[in-house]
């Protein structure tokens, strides 16, 4: 039942070209697994779909971090030419002088994107692992996130349809685990863990530590240890 495992190297190690992925994160470097991202750049998987909330942003805003110091976030896996396609709320620069590593590999016709309202993209997740294959709603009814998309009207109200998402592995960062895999998270580390956890195939978790059976208050585990297969402790 111990699902800690020894580096973060071991943690990826069979991650595939071509494979779908969540990466948690919310803007800056916080709340991002950085060692399981690393790891990934080295092992040089290819062609991957990855599905998270931005493509990359804090090489380019900096906050959260140590000055100086080079976060590290999916803009390396895209600077490695690792990714085919990003799937996104929040997928470019708030400065357009200053563009992510995604939005010139976009521009170069490089990788593919799909943007998705913030709170579909959740829903959309949490579907996916909830067994929903899809849903109505009403956000992006009537712009260009509807194209190509069944629409009915529900209560004088046009809503689309969306799919639930899944992934084939998911990368994500929290605080506590213990060693079966029931996980607390903190601070920005919250925002699509939870979902992304139950909607992956292999949920891959970096922590801050390690502990016990028991140690953990059962009231404020965010994550059940049956949706958790690997954990790796950041030294």
């Amino acid at each position: 039942m111990d699902k800690s495992v020894a580096n973060f190297e071991g943690a990826v190690a069979d991650i595939p070209d071509g494979a779908v992925l969540m990466i948690d994160g919310f803007a800056g470097p916080g709340g991002t697994p950085q060692n399981l991202i690393r790891a990934l750049r080295d092992r040089g998987a290819r062609d991957l779909t990855i599905i998270s909330n931005t493509a990359g942003l804090a090489s380019v805003m900096g906050f959260g971090t140590i000055p100086g110091s080079r976060p590290t976030d999916i803009g390396v896996l895209v600077e490695n030419n690792q990714v085919k396609k990003v799937v996104a709320s929040f997928p470019v620069s708030p400065s357009p002088s200053n563009p992510t590593a995604f939005e010139k590999a976009y521009q170069r016709g490089e990788v593919e994107l799909e943007v998705v309202p913030q709170g579909t993209l959740a829903e959309r997740i949490r579907a996916g692992g909830a067994g929903i294959a899809a849903f109505y709603t009403p956000t992006g009814a009537g712009t260009l996130i509807a194209d190509g998309k069944e629409t009915r009207v529900f209560d004088g109200r046009e809503h689309i349809m969306e799919l639930g998402l899944k992934a084939d592995f998911a990368l994500l960062r929290a605080h506590r685990s213990d060693t079966i895999g029931n996980t607390v998270y903190r601070g920005t580390s919250r925002n699509f863990n939870a979902v992304m956890a139950t909607a992956a195939a292999v949920t891959i978790l970096e922590v801050d530590a390690i502990v016990q059976p028991g140690d953990l208050d059962p009231g404020g585990v965010h994550t059940p240890g049956i949706y958790v297969d690997r954990i790796v402790q950041i030294t």
